[in-house]
């Protein structure tokens, strides 16, 4: 099919339905696959700005609606010079109309992707979201064409629902009245994938607020024009599910927030050395090391999980840190640690060690599409290998030290993964350690510091940046700011080498945070991160911190409380506080 449309024709307007045309300023049509991001014409976007002007103007001397603001909006939406939408839209211009959004909003879906439950899913989740407050229900005595937005025309060019790293999440969305003036279909949002599909309904739910006045949803600024893509392909959230156990539902109501920042992956760091949680059914003795029996993940848990995610347009990263941080391995099978008194890292001298992570890889490449999978290597002591006899003969055979040891590890279990078709992820003591050793295809990911991803693309890596010092969630010092002024490409200057950071992620480390505190220990500093990932420098560069960063945040932390999930207040200098006294959520 050739690219469809947002615009009709002037002539025969037809407002039930916005149909392709064949000849269309904004997208020239052709009949090659559509780009990875929506070709506009440059001149487009004033031609688009002026029509939409002129129809608004010619809309209020001809038509007045019955449904308008009666009391003035809240002061967030008097300022014209702030743009509540988090994370911020890589181009966007608007307006200063506001529209009154129909309760019976209904959704027109075209394009190769049109039979899309994903988007379809999408749109009622949003409806439900955006309609909070009216119910579904009308104002008395108003009809549907009392509302200057009806319904959203979703135009998605692929069929293609598979999720992978990259994939194309960019989109347009213009935003207008119709009535029988406007060349536009009141909202339009057109994509390449659902996964673009997918954030531009997060950023029209965004421009939706609900007017305590008219008892109305509206949208102030109107008409809207936006373009927008990511900035990097891989935007982060850990979580450690080994340290507290999270049911899956805690985990799925983070995936959920996860996607109001339009963050994309979930790195599910399962397993550690104090708990073995999840199922697997070559080994099934494996999860003894599980705290109780009640704290577990079956497959089909586990299934589920990754599911609920895709959903979402959110990839599942699985962890399992080896050789250390696996002392729960050897509850079910001690023969995994080198003795009873040296019970980390796993023993590198047995075959059947080897065999068992083959196995645990096995069984989670059937769940986990995901194209990366991580495999940990960090913080290995290998000082008790040298005082095992078993393991010391061993290294002795083959005139090995620790260090050496510890390198076939991570080497071995890089094989491994490759063989069952995935890209390794290694945390950044591999590469401190042996990096020319690595096997060329992983990537490396930083933690201790700044200064490792410089490093890492210079050899060719890719590089995941999650500097602790600004983007670990557990160091309850780190305000908002701070994770906001982070620059994942940390000088690098050379283009080639900037598209070797693939992108970065936020940690939340569960030592001190389980399912009562961490949605408060996630949020809000992680949406600071989330727009760093998502908007251009140029767009959000870090100099607008204290212009206009900070009043958009307190915005999105209101959006998500309202939303349901527990997130703190922006401003407080010790993370997950309760509030210091008395005041609005729009000033804490």
């Amino acid at each position: 099919m050739g690219k469809a449309s947002f615009l009709h024709s002037p002539k025969k307007p037809d407002h039930s339905l916005c149909t392709p045309s064949e000849v269309n300023p904004l997208f020239p049509s052709s009949s090659k696959m559509p780009p990875r991001f929506p070709t506009i014409n440059p001149k487009s976007l004033h031609y688009l700005v002026t029509i939409l002007s002129i129809c608004l103007h010619l809309t209020q001397l001809i038509n007045s609606r019955t449904i308008r603001t009666v009391n003035s909006p809240s002061h967030l939406s008097d300022d014209s010079s702030i743009t509540y939408l988090w994370p911020l839209p890589s181009e966007f211009t608007s307006g200063n109309e506001t529209l009154a959004v129909d309760p019976e909003l209904s959704i027109s879906l075209s394009g190769n992707g049109a039979s899309s439950v994903i988007v379809r899913e999408a749109f009622a989740r949003y409806k439900t979201l955006i309609f909070k407050h009216v119910g579904g229900s009308k104002l008395g005595g108003t009809s549907n064409s009392d509302y200057d937005v009806r319904k959203v025309t979703v135009i998605v060019h692929s069929d293609d629902e598979e999720l992978q790293l990259g994939v194309d999440e960019s989109y347009t969305l213009l935003v207008g009245k119709n009535n029988g003036l406007s060349i536009i279909c009141e909202v339009a949002i057109e994509a390449n994938t659902v996964y673009g599909a997918l954030r531009g309904l997060e950023t029209f739910s965004q421009l939706c607020g609900f007017d305590y006045g008219t008892k109305t949803v509206q949208i102030y600024k109107a008409p809207w024009f936006i373009k927008d893509k990511p900035r990097f392909e891989f935007r982060g959230l850990l979580l450690d599910t080994s340290r507290h156990y999270y049911p899956i539902d805690i985990i799925k109501q983070i995936i959920e927030s996860m996607s109001y920042a339009k963050l994309n992956v979930l790195h599910w760091h399962i397993i550690d050395e104090q708990s073995f949680p999840l199922e697997v059914p070559a080994y099934p003795k494996l999860w003894k090391g599980a705290y109780t029996k009640w704290e577990r993940y079956t497959v089909e848990d586990a299934s589920e999980i990754v599911n609920f995610a895709k959903m979402r347009g959110i990839n599942v990263m699985a962890e399992i840190d080896v050789p250390g941080h696996a002392e729960s391995w050897g509850t079910g099978y001690p023969d995994l640690w080198p003795s009873s008194s040296c019970r980390e890292p796993l023993d590198v001298s047995k075959k059947f060690t080897f065999e068992v992570l083959s196995g645990i890889l096995q069984d989670m490449r059937d769940i986990f599409p995901f194209e990366l999978f991580h495999l940990g290597g960090d913080e290995v002591n290998t000082d008790c290998w040298k005082y095992t006899p078993s393991v010391k003969q061993w290294l002795q055979e083959r005139n090995m030290t620790e260090k050496d040891a510890y390198q076939y590890f991570v080497i071995k279990a890089q094989e491994i993964a490759i063989s069952k078709n995935w890209t390794p992820v290694n945390w950044e003591e591999t590469f401190n350690t042996f990096a020319e050793k690595l096997n060329p295809k992983t990537v490396v990911h930083n933690w201790l510091g700044p200064g490792v991803c410089p490093k890492a693309v210079a050899q060719g890596f890719k590089c995941i940046y999650s500097n602790q010092g600004v983007w670990y969630l557990d160091h309850l010092d780190v305000t908002w700011d701070g994770f906001y002024n982070a620059e994942p490409l940390e000088g690098i200057t050379d283009s080639v080498k900037q598209k070797l950071v693939i992108g970065g992620e936020v940690c939340m480390w569960s030592e001190t945070a389980d399912p009562s505190n961490v949605q408060q220990t996630i949020w809000p500093r992680a949406a600071a991160a989330a727009e760093r990932l998502w908007t251009s420098k140029e767009a959000a560069p870090i100099s607008n911190t204290s212009a206009t960063a900070l009043t958009r945040l307190h915005y999105f932390r209101c959006l998500l409380t309202r939303r349901g999930v527990q997130a703190s207040p922006v401003t407080n200098m010790y993370a997950r506080n309760p509030p210091y006294g008395p005041g609005s959520c729009y000033d804490q």
